[in-house]
């Protein structure tokens, strides 16, 4: 027999015997029972544990049924308590009411009218019990339900403590990470740029060393043979610097390329002589260009550089002579992760040494080289490569380890037809002049650089005034001064650049010739030259190109107004 509340039969009949007899009747039906003698006692039991009340009628009458009717208003939603009441023969409408109450308060109700057979009573309370068994049920699965709703909460809250906790950590390690490759990128660059610089230094020095040992020799030598050999070792010097200097802005991308439509073919083989005069006897080119070869968008000076400098690098990785193959290839409508459109391949192929990987994934830097020292700066792929991407192209080099090397370059395709013949000035024709030309305003903050112009200036037979700023510049032309011809470099102090001092002179004197220089100058400022329609002369120059330069500058305004085309002396 089970000792569990929940399953036990409480019977509340306190007139006569029918408590002890009913009572009797289950417990040998095996269920257990409690017999309450008063309806507080009934709630009080209900409390502690219940599976079906049996009452009787009459044992109702006249009793305070609230906190019966309380009990089961409160009951839970699963819960539906079973009563069965005996009732009697007694039908006055007072009593049907009172009945039709009652059920209404009890809610869960079977009536069982007087006399009852022992059996029936027995097998209706037994029936109430198995419903009351299944609300037990149900409740137990609403309660593993609770339970494993709440095991799933916290463990979806120890799973996001745990997430968060992860994603703190993860937030660290990346916080480092950064740290540490922003460490890492400040020092590579702090290499780099000692690498730079120390390579710049050491190639300067030696130009440098030619100029000024000359320059000290030059006083103290007499014989005008070994005076002129003294003289062309610092005029090379000078050009090696200069070629120097265009090298690291082709390399910085700060050289301002003049693209135009060039003939690969044409351009390329006009360099025979170049390449044969600096090729070995044992080295020889072959050019395959097709005739179908399409023009390319770029800077003929700098193309030709590119390939020069890729030749001497194929030459001396032929230690014992060979053949360089300079090949040009059309390729349509090519798509890759860096270009995209119709480009020109030229290719630079040599059958020398080759190169690992590691000096593959190095071979762009500036001043890197595999050269003995004095054989080669280190500039020459770090200027192709410049050269090739600030043209909208790209280069690549594919080498095998004594088998050879092959570096190629792409460049975009023109749509327009080159021009047989460049429209450029013959500077060599352009002679020092000696009688006078008229005043040109020198505008030139370094001192050292003002005093040389002024001597170049004079020399070709103009009359200098120097101004050390734009606003000086406009000083001297509002006094009244005669001046022929304004001649500004580009970069200056003060919130005036040449570019701006030429608009400004432009305004006041439209027929006042302006000439710029520059040795390095920033797109934008080069940009705004053109669009100005000034012509630009790029540093170092000789007499003879500022010779040059400055006739076309006066003719060019003399043609049309003013509108003059950029031009660049090298």
């Amino acid at each position: 027999m089970s000792t569990d509340p929940d399953y036990h039969v409480l019977v509340f009949a306190p007139i006569g015997r029918d408590g002890p007899a009913v009572a009797e009747l289950f417990r040998s039906s095996n269920m257990e029972t409690v017999i309450c003698r008063s309806l507080p006692e009934l709630v009080r039991e209900m409390n502690v544990g219940v599976g079906a009340v049996f009452l009787t009628e009459e044992g109702l009458f006249g009793k305070d049924m609230s906190p019966l009717a309380q009990w089961i208003d409160q009951q839970p939603a699963w819960s539906d308590l079973p009563f069965i009441i005996l009732t009697s023969h007694r039908d006055q409408p007072a009593v049907v009411a009172w009945r039709q109450n009652t059920v209404d308060v009890l809610r869960n109700v079977s009536l069982l009218e007087r006399p009852v057979q022992p059996m029936t009573l027995a097998s209706a309370v037994q029936s109430a019990m198995r419903a009351r068994r299944r609300q037990y049920e149900i409740r137990s699965l609403l309660r593993a339900r609770e339970q494993t709703a709440q095991e799933l909460e916290e463990l979806v809250a120890e799973r996001t403590r745990a997430l968060e906790e992860a994603n703190d950590q993860l937030r660290i390690e990346m916080e480092e990470r950064a740290r540490v490759e922003e460490t890492l990128s400040h020092a590579q660059k702090i290499e780099a740029i000692g690498q730079l610089t120390g390579g710049v230094a050491h190639d300067f020095n030696n130009l440098l060393m030619v100029i000024s040992g000359g320059l000290d020799m030059l006083d103290r030598q007499t014989d005008p043979v070994r005076r002129r050999r003294l003289m062309d070792g610092m005029i090379q010097a000078a050009q090696r610097g200069a070629g120097l200097t265009r090298q690291l802005l082709a390399f910085s991308r700060r050289q301002k390329l003049r693209p135009e439509p060039v003939d690969v073919a044409l351009q390329i083989g006009g360099m025979r002589e170049l390449l044969d005069r600096s090729l070995r006897g044992d080295v020889h080119v072959e050019f395959e260009f097709p005739d179908d070869l399409w023009p390319v968008e770029v800077d003929p000076g700098e193309l030709e550089l590119g390939v020069l400098n890729l030749a001497v690098n194929a030459r001396d990785a032929m230690p014992t002579g060979g053949t360089i193959v300079v090949r040009g290839e059309n390729l349509s409508e090519l798509r890759d992760p860096e270009i995209a459109g119709d480009f020109v391949r030229i290719s630079v192929i040599d059958k020398g040494v080759g190169m690992s990987r590691e000096i593959l994934s190095r071979v762009f830097e500036p001043f890197f080289t595999t050269k003995d020292v004095g054989k080669g700066s280190g500039l020459g792929l770090a200027q192709v490569h410049g050269f090739a991407t600030q043209s909208r192209g790209t280069v690549r080099i594919k080498s095998q380890l004594g088998r050879g090397t092959s570096i190629e370059l792409y460049l975009p395709r023109s749509g327009n037809l080159p021009s047989k013949e460049r429209d450029r000035p013959d500077l060599g024709n352009a002679q020092p002049q000696r009688s006078n030309l008229g005043r040109v305003l020198l505008v030139e903050d370094d001192e050292e650089v003002a005093a040389l112009v002024s001597e170049m200036l004079g020399q070709l037979g103009y009359d200098v005034t120097r101004a050390a700023s734009a606003a000086a510049a406009l000083g001297a032309l509002a006094d009244g001064r005669s001046i022929d011809l304004v001649f500004s470099d580009i970069m200056m102090p003060g919130v005036m650049n040449g570019v701006d001092l030429a608009r400004e002179i432009r305004k006041r004197r439209s027929d006042m010739p302006v000439l710029l220089t520059s040795g390095y100058s920033k797109e934008a400022a080069v940009q705004d030259a053109e669009s100005a329609g000034v012509q630009i002369l790029s540093k170092p120059y000789r007499i003879d190109e500022l010779a040059a330069a400055l006739s076309i500058a006066k003719a060019d305004l003399g043609r049309d107004g003013g509108l003059s085309k950029r031009m660049s002396m090298n």
